[in-house]
């Protein structure tokens, strides 16, 4: 009979694991409700509205995704630290990646005014005239807030990296609730149209700068940052964060663009295709709340047993944070197709757009129970270990074949439309699956400590 493991000595307690996951859930489902809101609302607007605003988004993540992506090498780089109890060391990461985030958003943000033209005219293909104009208006606006969203993320990783994601949750409660309530008064109150979605996103994102920026000053907590302007960058230090954030950084970035170029097929569809497609994309983000929030858990927690050379733990929180994915995942999924007549009926959708919104949600839901949680948790456990390249291969090399080519395979040439983009996307989980789990099992990732 075999003996029951003794794990009294582990890192993360149940309660600790709760205390970690529950305020990431509750910060992940605020950030897609509010998103949900800002499309129900910009949607009283009309369709051409909804189309300019998601075209827009996708974008603005392209770019986001780029300084998020050096937020989570900071967070490793820190929860090792900390798990190597060397907190002097952590809170020089910390440093350094707040304000290099921030130069990098600000050029980013740059690069998205210069560009506009290109990105209206080329990158959006032939659209509309009136979705043009509205898009036009939102990436004006939205643009601007780039290097504050730079800033909250950064802040919002650090303090996961601590174990204290009430933090950011607490913001983020409190930066969602300004842009959903500004959302109401311009829209409702003063019958704005584009610009009053846009103008909250903005004022919401600078408040919540300021106040992670104010939190993470505090030089009483146990990671923070240093209290000056001035910023001395340690290219030791940052190296070993870009050995994280540049392969993570690049597979989220090309992964966007994928979907942008997949948005020029959208597009030919026409725009009932584009107003189903975002409507499909806002109901599949509430979809896969729960394994974002624990893939976000899951790079806290590994970060922390790689830093000890804790290996053993980190395979065992691996496989239950894995299993806490599925439940919470089988449980949202299922609310969310009892709920979805009456989501349908909130976007006021026309009868076709409507339709093929709900046969793409219901093959989405089916399909996200069983595929998601293993395509998408396992990497969180290599990117946490420093397998940060690994994934990036695997990832960019699945997206570009399985999500792009046979998008137009399925989209174009088998009369699929639509329909046919999102097959396309469940064929590249599978194949990130079968790789990702073979990666795991090899055993590689245990070679790669960053630090």
């Amino acid at each position: 009979m075999r003996s029951k493991t003794d794990r009294g000595g582990y890192l993360f307690d149940n309660k600790a694991l709760v205390t970690l996951i529950i305020p990431l859930v509750v910060e992940q489902f605020l950030a897609v409700l509010v998103g949900m809101a800002d499309s129900i609302m910009i949607a009283s607007v009309g369709e051409a509205a909804v189309s300019g605003v998601s075209l827009v988004d996708n974008i603005m993540i392209l770019f986001i995704n780029v300084f998020a992506a050096l937020a989570t090498g900071g967070a490793v780089i820190v929860g090792q630290y900390l798990g190597q109890r060397h907190e002097e060391e952590a809170c020089l990461a910390s440093t350094q990646i707040v304000w290099f985030g921030t130069m990098i958003a600000i050029g980013l943000m740059t690069i998205i005014y210069v560009g506009k033209g290109f990105i209206l005219n080329v990158v959006f293909g032939e659209i509309d005239a009136d979705v043009m104009s509205h898009a036009n208006i939102y990436l004006m606006i939205v643009t601007a807030s780039v290097p504050f969203i730079a800033l909250y993320n950064a802040g919002a990783a650090i303090f996961r990296a601590m174990g204290n994601s009430k933090i950011s949750m607490k913001v983020s409660l409190l930066m969602n609730f300004i842009n959903v309530v500004g959302n109401a008064i311009l829209i409702y109150g003063f019958h704005c149209g584009t610009e009053g979605v846009a103008i909250p996103t903005l004022v919401s994102r600078v408040v919540a700068a300021v106040i992670i920026l104010i939190l993470l000053s505090n030089q009483t907590m146990t990671v923070h940052i240093d209290k000056t302007i001035r910023f001395h960058p340690d290219w030791r230090m940052i190296k070993r964060i870009l050995r994280i954030g540049v392969p993570n950084g690049l597979e989220n970035s090309m992964f966007q663009l994928g979907k942008i170029i997949i948005l020029s097929l959208v597009s030919s569809f026409g725009t009932y295709a584009i107003a189903a497609n975002a409507v499909c994309n806002m109901i599949a983000m509430f979809e896969v709340l729960p394994g974002m929030a624990l893939t976000l858990a899951t790079t806290t927690v590994i970060a922390r047993c790689v830093g000890a050379g804790a290996y053993d733990q980190a395979k065992y929180y691996t496989w239950k944070l894995i299993r806490i994915t599925y439940v919470g995942m089988w449980m949202m999924n299922a609310l969310i197709i009892l709920l979805l007549p009456v989501i349908l009926r909130a976007y006021n959708l026309s009868d076709v757009t409507a339709e093929v919104t709900r046969q793409i949600v219901y093959f989405h839901t089916i399909s996200c129970v069983i595929i998601w949680p293993l395509s998408f948790s396992i990497p969180a456990t290599l990117r946490a270990s420093g397998d940060a390249q690994m994934t990036m291969y695997i990832s960019m090399g699945s997206m570009w074949v399985c999500r792009i080519v046979f998008s137009y395979i399925f989209g174009k040439y088998m009369g699929m439309g639509v329909f046919g983009v999102w097959v396309a996307m469940v064929l590249d989980w599978v194949v990130r699956m079968i790789l990702m789990s073979w990666r795991y099992k090899s055993g590689r990732w245990m070679l790669k400590k960053v630090i």
